[in-house]
């Protein structure tokens, strides 16, 4: 009760909400990709679960975030990863059967999406999180879970957005790849040699303007590869 009645403790929770609003953009977005072929009814409870789920994953890596981000080759695989899910939010699913196993199959596969995507994403947001929070873990769960709307919020209108203008689909996965070029380089186990020998992938940009058109160029290549989603896939 001490807590609540503390002015610091509002100004923290208050830091913390700002925090995750700046640094959720990206999240906001993988979550619509990764939902947008789901009918609407699926649409909204993978934004929800998927939203809910990726905050308490997000809890759990803010309070190990600082030395998790000191373990070498993490950045690197989170990287990979990132550039891997980017792809595959470009590329059709095949419509390979029809009934609620194949509505609700699609639509837990979507959540893991967002699930993946945001830790690896959090990897270097978090620490925004983890200061603003000094420490308490109530303060923190707090703070998380009241942004989980905004979250929701900006999620769904991300979503209809891309509906109105598809380009916004590429665009969005072109986001995820520009953060994992941004992220690899930055890996402890080889930032001193990219510095010294390839600095213009960081100083310049080059990572993420690579990372971002790697993703394009095979999520492109890869979705015409691929039949068209029916008419009625979204309806």
């Amino acid at each position: 009760m001490e807590m609540l009645l503390s002015h610091e403790f509002w100004i923290g929770l208050f830091a913390i909400i700002w925090v995750n609003i700046l640094l959720s953009g990206d999240n906001a977005v993988v979550i619509a990709l990764a939902a947008r072929s789901l009918p609407p009814k699926q649409q909204k409870q993978a934004i929800i679960w998927g939203s809910v789920a990726a905050i308490v994953m997000r809890v759990i890596l803010t309070i190990v975030a600082v030395e998790m981000l000191k373990l070498p080759y993490l950045k690197i695989v989170g990287a990979l990863l990132l550039l891997w899910i980017a792809v595959q939010l470009l590329v059709p699913e095949d419509d390979g059967g029809d009934g609620q196993a194949k509505t609700y199959g699609s639509m837990f596969a979507a959540i893991r999406t967002i699930m993946i995507a945001d830790l690896v994403m959090s990897l270097d947001n978090v620490i925004g999180v983890a200061a603003a929070a000094k420490g308490n873990v109530v303060l923190l769960v707090l703070g998380l879970a009241i942004s989980i709307p905004l979250i929701v919020f900006g999620s769904t209108l991300i979503l209809k957005v891309m509906d109105r203008f598809p380009i916004i689909i590429t665009a969005g996965a072109a986001l995820l790849g520009w953060i994992a070029g941004d992220m690899l380089p930055t890996d402890p186990a080889i930032a001193e040699w990219v510095k010294a020998n390839m600095d213009w992938l960081v100083s310049l940009w080059g990572a993420p303007i690579i990372g971002a058109a790697l993703v394009v160029i095979v999520g492109t290549g890869l979705a015409r590869r691929r039949p068209p989603l029916p008419e009625n896939e979204n309806a």
